[in-house]
């Protein structure tokens, strides 16, 4: 009876991710859509572009990025010192733990050059084909609302992805 007892509790241990994810374990796709994405990041970065998840990038590269606001991949994005702050104390909580250096050993600055992005957007996963950046409909790896109808909610699971 005992070792039935134990046989029982090993498996419901072993199946309870799977049923507390509703029958999907997490992967790597599935990277940065734990934390809610706060309002003020939201209303101030959500403003010109979708406000990426934040664990989508390191610790570091959050620190380069806002501190870079001023000349913001073209843009002078500059917030007024304390809501900077506190987009930056948010992100720096939900950052992610990997590295996100390049070669050098500098920090990205860009989500869409980090390793984990090239390898969940290269041509053949999840119905993606050479040159779906470029087209009309996308026009921008950067443009997540295009193919992941939850991005402006930071929702990007593989459920919600739709390639024009």
């Amino acid at each position: 009876m005992k070792a039935v007892t134990a046989l029982l509790a090993l498996s419901l241990a072993a199946a309870a991710p799977a049923m507390a994810s509703g029958g999907r374990e997490r992967d790597d796709d599935e990277r940065g859509r734990t934390a809610a994405l706060d309002p003020t990041y939201v209303e101030e970065c959500g403003a010109c572009h979708v406000a990426y998840p934040p664990e989508l990038l390191s610790r570091e590269s959050w620190t380069a990025v806002v501190g870079r606001l001023g000349r913001h991949f073209g843009v002078d994005a500059s917030l007024d010192t304390a809501l900077s702050a506190e987009i930056n104390v948010y992100l720096q909580a939900h950052a992610g733990v990997y590295p996100t250096d390049d070669r050098e050993g500098q920090p990205r600055l860009r989500i869409t050059e980090t390793d984990w992005f090239r390898h969940e957007h290269r041509p053949g996963e999840d119905g993606l084909y050479r040159g779906v950046f470029d087209s009309e409909a996308v026009r921008s790896p950067a443009n997540c609302n295009a193919c992941h109808l939850g991005a402006t909610w930071g929702r990007y699971g593989e459920d919600e992805i739709r390639i024009p």
